[in-house]
Formats: C-alpha cells, sequence, structure tokens
C-alpha cells in the first residue's frame, strides 16, 4: 500500500435543525484511509449542480441566510419555513456532506492491483460527499481521465453527461425518435445537442432567452423555441412537426410548461391526422420532469386528449435500470469525449469557504444558465 496520508481534512457540510434552521459550515473530519480495493482522491474540482442544491440549502429559504464565524472557518444560516419543515423531518439533526461528483489525483491506493494501477492518475468520481478535500472510493467506481485532463475538465463527468446520455436512451427503449428538452442552454442542455447532433437524433431545444438562442445555435442547433416570445405556441408546435418529437425532459417542474409542450404536441399530431377522433390524438405523448427550476406547483391545462403521460426521471434509477455493462459503456463514452461533446464551463471557481459567502451562494443559488460554480476543495492548499 502506498503511503498514508494522517491527520483532519475539511468537508463543507449541511445541517437542518430542529428548530427550523439550516446550517452550513466545514468540518474537519480525519483523512480517510483506503482499504485494499479502494483509491483515496485529493479532490481539486467538484461541481455545483441544481441536484447538489437540493441537499445543501434543503427547503430553506436563502434570502434570509446570514453569514458568521471567520473567513477560515464560516459558518451560513437560514431559515425553513414552517409549512415545509415536515418535509425536511428525515433528515432533522443529521450532519450531511454535499456535492454529488468531481475529479482529482489518487495519491493513496490499496494492495489491489487495480488500486495501485490508479495511482497517481487523474480521476473522476461520483458517491456523494465531494465537497471535501479528500475522498476515498472503490477503486471500480473511479473512472481514469484521458492523459492531460485536468480535474477541473473531468468535475462534471457524470451528472451532466450520464443525464443527456440517459435521455437519448430513454428515448431509444421507448420507441420515439426525436426530443424535447427545456432550459435547454445550460451545460446539460448544450451536451444534449452535441449528443443529438453526433447520433442523429432531431432535438427541440426549449429556452426562454434571445441569447440562449444564439448560443445554441452556434453549436448547430436547428429547432430552438423561445418561451418568451409570443409566437411561442405555434413555434413549438411548427418544430414537433418537423421533427415528431412525442417525449419531452422538463427542468422547470413547476409552471405552465409541461402542459404548454403536451398542447403543443397534440396539435402537431392532429396536423397530420385522416380523421377525427373525439378523445384526441392515438400518439402518445410523454413528458418527464427531471428538474425543479420552477418550485411553483405544475399547471395542466387538459386539452391533449387522453394518450398522454407526465412523470419523473431520475438518472440514478435510470443507470440501476440498464445495468452495469451499459452504464460503464456510457461512462466510458464520456471520458472519451470530456473535452468536445461533454466539455463544461464555469463562471468561477471558488474554494469550500469561498463557496460559503453569501456573495458566492447568491450566484449559484439562482441556478441560472451561465453562472455555474465549480469548488475546488484544495484551492489554496499547499
Amino acid at each position: 500500500m502506498a503511503d498514508q496520508l494522517s491527520g483532519d481534512a475539511l468537508q463543507l457540510r449541511s445541517t437542518i435543525k430542529q428548530d427550523g434552521t439550516l446550517e452550513l459550515t466545514l468540518a474537519a473530519t480525519p483523512i480517510p484511509q483506503p482499504n485494499d480495493d479502494e483509491v483515496l482522491v485529493r479532490v481539486e474540482a467538484s461541481p455545483i449542480n441544481p441536484s447538489d442544491l437540493g441537499l445543501l440549502f434543503g427547503a430553506a429559504d436563502m434570502t434570509t441566510a446570514a453569514a458568521s464565524g471567520s473567513a477560515d472557518a464560516p459558518v451560513v444560516t437560514a431559515s425553513v419555513p414552517e409549512k415545509l419543515m415536515r418535509t425536511m423531518t428525515p433528515r432533522v439533526d443529521q450532519s450531511l456532506p454535499v456535492g454529488n461528483e468531481g475529479a482529482g489525483v489518487v495519491v493513496a491506493a490499496g494492495a489491489d492491483d487495480a488500486a495501485q494501477a490508479l495511482m497517481g492518475k487523474t480521476v473522476a468520481i461520483l458517491g456523494g460527499a465531494m465537497y471535501s478535500q479528500y475522498r476515498c472510493v472503490p477503486a471500480k467506481q473511479a473512472l481514469l481521465l484521458p492523459d492531460g485532463t485536468t480535474p477541473a475538465e473531468g468535475a462534471s463527468c457524470f451528472v451532466n453527461p450520464l443525464t443527456a446520455l440517459g435521455m437519448v436512451e430513454t428515448m431509444r427503449v421507448e420507441g420515439y425518435t426525436a426530443l424535447v428538452h427545456t432550459a435547454a442552454a445550460s451545460n446539460l442542455g448544450q451536451m444534449l445537442q452535441k449528443v443529438c447532433l453526433a447520433d442523429d437524433v432531431q432535438l427541440v431545444n426549449i429556452v426562454r432567452k434571445e441569447e440562449h438562442v444564439e448560443l445554441l445555435k452556434s453549436i448547430g442547433a436547428i429547432n430552438v423555441c423561445n418561451s418568451s416570445e409570443p409566437t411561442f405556441m405555434q413555434d413549438l408546435t411548427d418544430a414537433l412537426i418537423a421533427t415528431g418529437a412525442m417525449l419531452a425532459f422538463d427542468a422547470t417542474g413547476g409552471g405552465k410548461l409541461a402542459g404548454q409542450i403536451l398542447t403543443c404536441m397534440e396539435s402537431a399530431a392532429n396536423a397530420t391526422a385522416t380523421e377525427y377522433n373525439r378523445y384526441g390524438s392515438t400518439t402518445h405523448k410523454q413528458v418527464y420532469i427531471y428538474g425543479g427550476l420552477d418550485r411553483t406547483p405544475t399547471e395542466l391545462t387538459r386539452n391533449f386528449g387522453m394518450a398522454w403521460g407526465l412523470g419523473g426521471w431520475l438518472l440514478t434509477p435510470f443507470l440501476q435500470k440498464i445495468g452495469p455493462e451499459a452504464a460503464q459503456q456510457l461512462r466510458e463514452r464520456v471520458a472519451a469525449e470530456i473535452k468536445t461533446t461533454f466539455a463544461s464551463t464555469y463562471t468561477k471557481e471558488v474554494s469550500l469557504a469561498e463557496a460559503l459567502s453569501l456573495d458566492a451562494i447568491s450566484v449559484y443559488g439562482k441556478q441560472a444558465t451561465g453562472e455555474k460554480y465549480l469548488i475546488n476543495p484544495n484551492l489554496g492548499i499547499e
């Protein structure tokens, strides 16, 4: 076994207290020691994804956030509305580590050959608790990155890339031939557009700003609909007629958008119908909600017939469904294309302490397109 590291390292933790207070802190925890089949990774890059914010903030109202502590040991508190505390019951008074994915360098390894082979290598890992200076994982869960790949380039190897690939695979398995995607100018949305171009899949992108339209068209998108335009419903219907897309993945979750998509799908299906059916088109229309950018209730105006579905979609159950061999093939594609199809861009790189500044939280907490933060837990540490 390689020389083991000793001492403590910092880890970002989130706690919802019984009195309805969210507390974010940096905890000193012992550096983990790898077992024979494990590797110890010095984490140098971990993105703040929307899926991380749910655990980081819980149901807290971040407009109430207040800072205390010191520059090196900041503490952030915020109030959880009383009506939402019931949803937080399973995690009350538990100090939970945060961060779904990241990348770094293997600095210690167990005795097994698979672990030893990764010594000194740059790897990407998925497994939680990534906003930590060190993370110990089984060697088989560490994705070896191509030579010359930096931790920052490989930090977003899992959540967004595998979600994009998972959407396309779901389309194929369920017998559809084209896709609709909302909040489509995000890092994930740009990846999905590149995947669809490479795999010859027609994609309809939905955005809400003109600059997002231009961004997607600059990377090859053909069908981009701006939900802020007065012609949105007709524009979307035309794009659905052109592509035949009857499957959508919605990142917003709340509001009217999912219902609008189903309505336009019904209009597109009826545009080529040869006879009237009082129950609507027999073409099945499906929207999967996979995010919660809009926290308001999902509104449906049922004018899209009876052949439709609205459900949830998450990456982990999808990977479990397709099995480890198929999932590994997707991971290997991501690693091979990490600097092209699956390249991510970040607004700012911050340390663990900087990630808990109110200024930083006010930016990445908005989940706005083009304002993605990257945490380097070892930033400034020799």
